[in-house]
């Protein structure tokens, strides 16, 4: 590893745990935008909401784990340590609460002269309390489970993220000592009430009218002070860390391991109201944290109900406070009607998620289900929906017998569950399921079709930089390539040997695979640069960068005079524009409708250039500790259309914003003509499905009139 660790001047990089919170800060400046239309920005404010949540389960989560094991352990890109890397973390949520109510209130305040109102219990008119009180009576009370807490019944076990309201209470017989009281909200209710009669659509949050009738429901006691409040556990749990069995069904140990995640410990409170000073000393003393863990919310805790609120309204009104809706295309490569799995033994096809569809993957994969002459499908699963045609369509191979491979990664964060339930009704079907390895996630996205013609066999190889999820293939950016070259099939094919041997050592010709050649080769393609010193040149997208060897080579690049482009969405821990360091550095973020998650790798110009499309982020974990792809792109149409999808980042002018070197970002000035990258991929997918005909060749239109402006 790099000599970074134990170095004093940290000049060039930043803590990765503050970098992620300036990204979800630009996620919040999009609920900011008064340009984004009210509901779109209402859904901001909801991503931001379960970002930060997540952020606590998991990275504030483990970091006071280190912090309670390894006092002394650095970061290797701040110098900082866990426990000062908490108190910073702390300290910059603090105003990101703040932004997100008055977000609210400027989003909730449009809202309403649009006719969708949020009211509060207690500013609700006689008719609308009438209401309200026999919703409460006849559906909320009889399932209420109110607690209080005394010698008798101990404090009970707080699930994370469940909301409740605490109350502080007196007997009203017996006024001499107070008592704490419990009321969980039940997940059975919904998380909002929509109120009958006047003018547009109306509604109150669940928690507030629990809120309002605490001292009904507390009825013996005084109610002195009460609040809504919501624990955020430590939900990360390692399995890499758990002494397994290796005997034991690993099915059973994911199982097991979700149970634990439950009751993990506090590493944040967030409370609905104001609450006094010995109010707050009594949930640090029950929850073991500090007054900074502990935050008061003016917007609701839990936000999930921004996704269908807007569904009440009219269609022409939710239209108009909403993005104008797209469907995704034809594939421009692939011309309508025509089999993918066809077409792909002639040409190379690249697929644009959301803007082309991913139908026809699924249908190759429904086609090669009972194509007599397709012998096995083979294919890494990390994330599925909820409803995955995908799945039915492996089972629907391996019950024609086929010899279908199904290697599902159960690590899945927060998605376990599902993969559980997928991988046992793909064993059911008679699919071999492998689950991988206990050090490494599997984190790699690609299939494997194995077919024999005329006696020889061939493969069709689909390598992507985003998951087999049908759902959110219309939500994220991703690429993903379909060939026939037999050198990536016979890669793949090595590769899947290799994943069912546990043999993570294997060697390929073609393809990048982490843990054993991806960072190398990536280090080896940088180092192909800085030999051509100012006439090198890097260009990469990808989600985040973390991994200090890699920072470190970049930084090296940009003094040998390579001039580097990163087009990073979220974490970034290099610096750019530091002289002496990485002032031939350029880093860019976009955030927008579509989550930006394609990985593109480009080095050099012109014939000499080498473009990979990956699985992984430059982060030591997709690099050292997962299981990862990176495939060469040779087609030169292909390589054209993503030539396309980088121009269009590389220019965008409304919602780019640039890394400055004191870590903060700025958009980027305004020009005549503004790009919208996401906008603009949009268009180019709408026009090549117009154009399209019967025999119509691979497009080429945008890439030849960006092409000269672009290649260096």
């Amino acid at each position: 590893m790099s000599g970074k660790e134990g170095c004093a001047a940290w000049d060039f990089t930043q803590n990765r745990e503050l970098s992620w919170l300036g990204f979800n800060a630009r996620v919040l400046a999009e609920a900011e935008d008064e340009n984004v239309p009210l509901l779109e920005r209402l859904k901001f404010l909801a991503i931001f909401t379960s970002n930060l949540d997540e952020f606590f389960m998991i990275r504030v989560g483990s970091l006071t784990d280190l912090a309670a094991v390894d006092k002394n352990a650095r970061d290797n890109k701040s110098g900082l340590t866990a426990k000062e890397q908490l108190h910073k973390i702390y300290a910059a949520v603090t105003p990101l609460y703040e932004r997100r109510t008055r977000a609210l209130h400027a989003v909730e305040e449009g809202l309403r002269r649009e006719g969708l109102t949020r009211l509060h219990v207690d500013r609700l008119g006689s008719a609308d309390q009438k209401f309200v009180r026999q919703y409460f009576k006849n559906v909320v009370a009889p399932i209420l489970s109110p607690q209080i807490v005394d010698m008798h019944h101990p404090f009970p076990h707080i699930g994370g993220k469940m909301l409740h309201i605490g109350a502080l209470l007196r007997d009203k017989k017996d006024k001499k000592g107070e008592l704490f009281g419990i009321l969980p909200v039940p997940s059975s209710l919904p998380d909002v009430l929509y109120l009958p009669g006047g003018d547009g659509v109306r509604y109150v949050c669940v928690e507030d009218i629990l809120y309002h009738n605490a001292a009904h429901v507390f009825g013996m006691y005084e109610v002195i002070e009460k609040t809504v409040f919501c624990v955020t556990r430590n939900a990360d749990i390692n399995p890499e860390d758990e002494a397994f069995d290796v005997e034991a069904d690993f099915r059973k140990k994911m199982e097991k391991l979700l149970r634990q995640r439950r009751r993990l410990g506090v590493v944040r409170v967030e409370l609905g109201r104001e609450i006094s000073r010995r109010f707050i000393a009594y949930f640090c003393d029950r929850f073991g944290v500090s007054d900074h863990q502990i935050f008061v919310s003016h917007a609701p805790i839990k936000m999930e109900y921004a996704y269908s609120v807007g569904d009440k309204l009219p269609e022409d009104e939710r239209r108009e406070l909403s993005d104008p809706p797209f469907e995704p295309q034809q594939p421009a490569m692939l011309p309508a009607g025509q089999s993918l799995l066809k077409t792909v033994t002639k040409r190379d096809v690249l697929l644009s998620y959301p803007y082309e569809s991913m139908e026809p993957f699924l249908q190759m994969i429904r086609e090669a289900a009972s194509d007599r002459e397709v012998l096995s499908i083979r294919i890494t699963i990390y994330r599925l929906a909820r409803k995955a045609k995908l799945v039915e369509y492996l089972c629907a191979a391996a019950e024609n017998g086929k010899d279908v491979t199904v290697l599902i990664e159960l690590r899945a964060r927060f998605d376990e569950q599902n993969n559980i339930d997928w991988s046992e009704r793909l064993e059911e079907a008679g699919c071999k399921i492998i689950y991988g390895f206990e050090d490494y996630k599997v984190h790699s996205k690609i299939c494997l079709i194995t077919r024999q013609e005329r006696g020889q066999v061939r493969y069709i190889t689909q390598v992507g930089t985003g998951n087999y999820n049908e759902k959110t293939a219309r939500l994220y950016t991703d690429v993903s390539l379909i060939t026939a070259n037999p050198s990536v099939g016979a890669d793949a094919a090595a590769f899947f040997s290799n994943m069912a041997l546990g043999n993570l050592d294997g060697e390929y010709n073609r393809l990048l695979v982490a843990p054993h050649s991806l960072k190398s080769s990536l280090l080896a393609l940088i180092d192909e640069q800085i030999a051509k010193g100012r006439e090198g040149y890097i260009l990469m997208k990808f989600n985040s960068l973390t991994d200090i060897d890699l920072i470190e080579k970049l930084s090296e690049a940009s003094c040998a005079g390579v001039q580097i482009e990163l087009i990073v969405r979220g974490i970034c821990c290099l610096l750019p524009g530091v002289s002496g360091k990485t002032q031939n550095v350029t880093v860019t973020s976009i955030v927008g409708r579509f989550l930006e998650h394609s990985r593109i790798f480009c080095f050099g110009t012109g014939a000499a250039e080498k473009l990979y499309i990956s699985s992984a982020d430059l982060m030591t974990r997709n690099t050292e500790r997962r299981v990862e792809i990176a495939c060469p792109i040779d087609s030169p149409e292909v390589r054209a259309r993503l030539h396309d999808i980088l121009y269009a980042m590389q220019h965008d002018s409304v919602k780019a914003r640039v890394l400055q070197p004191d870590g903060s970002y700025v958009k980027k000035p305004a020009v005549p003509d503004p790009i919208c990258a996401q906008q603009l991929l949009m268009r180019q997918a709408m026009d090549e499905a117009q154009r399209q005909s019967a025999e119509a060749a691979p497009r080429e239109p945008i890439w030849k009139r960006l092409r000269a402006r672009f290649v260096r």
